[in-house]
C-alpha cells in the first residue's frame, strides 16, 4: 500500500528529484511550492507523511509546522524537515522546534528513501523501484 506523502519544496528541482524518487518507490505524492499552498493542500489530501523545506516563501518551514501542531487533525503526523540548513547546531535547532525528523539537502538519493521509511508504518513503507 503506498504513503500518501506531501512534499512543500520551493526549489524546482529539488522538488523534481524528490517526486521521482517518491513516486518510484511506489508513493503517491502532492507537491507544494511554498508553505501557504502545503497548507491548502493539507486541507484537501489526507497523507501520512509531510516533507518541508525549512526554507520557502508565503510561510517557511517552521510556520507550516507550528500551523500542523496546532491543528488536531494533523498533531500525530510526522513532519520532516528537509533543508539545506547543515550547519553546527540546525539539526538541533530543526528538532527542537518540533520537527520529527531532519534530512540535509542536497539529498542523498541512495539513502532517501530508507531515511522517509523509518517514520512510517510497515504497511506504507517503499516498495522496490518501478515495481
Amino acid at each position: 500500500m503506498p504513503a500518501r506523502i506531501l512534499l512543500a519544496e520551493d526549489n524546482a528541482q529539488n522538488q523534481e528529484l524528490m517526486v521521482y524518487l517518491l513516486t518510484a518507490f511506489g508513493h503517491r505524492v502532492f507537491a507544494a511550492d511554498n508553505g501557504q499552498a502545503c497548507l491548502d493542500l493539507l486541507g484537501q489530501e489526507p497523507v501520512d507523511l509531510l516533507l518541508v523545506d525549512i526554507q520557502m516563501p508565503v510561510i517557511d518551514g517552521y510556520g507550516v509546522l507550528e500551523a500542523v501542531r496546532h491543528d488536531k487533525r494533523w498533531r500525530s503526523l510526522p513532519v520532516i524537515a528537509v533543508t539545506a540548513l547543515a550547519m553546527l547546531g540546525d539539526r538541533e535547532q530543526v528538532l527542537r522546534a518540533g520537527f520529527d525528523g531532519y534530512i540535509t539537502k542536497p539529498i542523498e538519493p541512495e539513502s532517501f528513501m530508507g531515511q522517509l521509511d523509518t517514520f512510517l508504518p510497515p504497511a506504507l513503507r517503499s516498495a522496490t523501484p518501478g515495481g
